[in-house]
């Protein structure tokens, strides 16, 4: 079905064709018999695919990445693709719009997307409003982030705010400090500044009622002296778990050629190119820590590029630009090759 509406999707700029099939998923589902076709082709569930992590008992190991799904609108929509869990965000305090369009770029001999999207989102309020009201008992997580004009001085506050609004309506947090398109923000993943908003965020949750497990996402451009030392804050600070990776900014062998890369200009790179370099993050803190928990994203365009990441030491998967690239279908395949993976 995906692959007879690709065509017409590729002939619409990103964020159109975004809006367009998020929208065409809400009218099938409303439709006599469309939600039970929905799910005939898209969910696959299995006792054996359950995954327990950090306290929280997954259906299944296959999450949707945050950035699909910014402003918590579509959880009960996307929970009827067989996806275990939806990452909504990233979320600010407040609403903002984000850079200017066009910021969403396919690559497609490559098999990619560059985006510098910037954090569009409602805010987080709104995300509250929408989660209050979401029928699906789907997990969901809350990838949280500062707002562009607030300092990384005073970062720990917009990252608090979030937390505490979202608290009781998500399953677990992931603070976001590596995407490359808000100016300055991959600063806070160095040492001194990370471990201080992570042991104030870890420092709320322990006095909050609403204990949530918390993760960190790191990006796939850190050198190994860096990945140590996130590594020892994850182990000081007992965190629950990191998310293995963000976008890059790494442009080094793609098929793109370079005037087109250069008319596109900056952005976090994801889909196929990233699959490599997040696997070699990935590899390198799973062999120093063999026990915190890892959800790995980066790059999953196939069964096969999943399994790439379980078999590297990955506890769950998530995708996102494999969703654009080969339809929600893709969900189910990669379930399938769990699946049988576990037989």
């Amino acid at each position: 079905m995906y692959k007879l509406l690709k065509p017409f999707l590729f002939l619409l700029n990103p964020e159109s064709a975004h809006a367009f099939t998020t929208r065409l998923l809400r009218i099938t589902l409303k439709i006599p018999l469309g939600k039970g076709l929905i799910n005939l082709f898209f969910n696959y569930q299995l006792p054996a695919l359950e995954k327990e992590l950090f306290g929280i008992k997954f259906k299944n190991p296959v999450g949707l990445a945050a950035g699909f799904d910014k402003n918590a609108e579509l959880i009960d929509d996307f929970s009827n693709l067989g996806f275990g869990f939806i990452e909504i965000g990233t979320i600010t305090p407040k609403a903002q719009h984000g850079n200017d369009q066009p910021r969403l770029f396919r690559l497609k001999k490559d098999r990619a997307l560059i985006n510098r999207m910037g954090f569009n989102n409602d805010g987080v309020e709104a995300a509250v409003e929408r989660l209050k009201k979401r029928k699906s008992n789907v997990i969901v997580g809350g990838n949280i982030g500062k707002n562009k004009v607030t300092s990384n001085e005073n970062a720990k506050d917009d990252y608090l705010k979030c937390f505490h609004a979202l608290k009781d309506h998500v399953d677990y947090f992931v603070v976001n400090v590596s995407s490359p398109n808000t100016p300055g923000l991959r600063e806070l993943q160095e040492k001194e500044p990370l471990k201080a908003l992570l042991a104030s965020l870890l420092e709320e949750n322990l006095n909050s009622e609403a204990n949530k497990p918390i993760l960190l996402k790191i990006a796939p451009d850190l050198e190994e002296p860096q990945l140590d030392d996130i590594l020892e804050i994850t182990s000081e600070l007992n965190l629950d778990g990191l998310i293995i990776s963000n976008t890059t900014i790494d442009r080094t062998g793609l098929k793109t050629s370079d005037a087109n890369l250069e008319q596109i200009g900056n952005g976090g790179l994801s889909g196929a190119p990233v699959l490599k370099k997040s696997n070699q993050v990935l590899r390198y803190i799973r062999e120093k820590n063999s026990k915190v928990p890892i959800i790995a994203v980066g790059g999953i365009m196939s069964p096969q590029d999943a399994l790439s990441k379980i078999e590297a030491g990955a506890d769950l998967v998530q995708i996102y630009t494999g969703l654009v690239y080969e339809g929600p279908g893709l969900v189910k395949r990669i379930n399938k090759a769990l699946a049988s993976r576990l037989n």
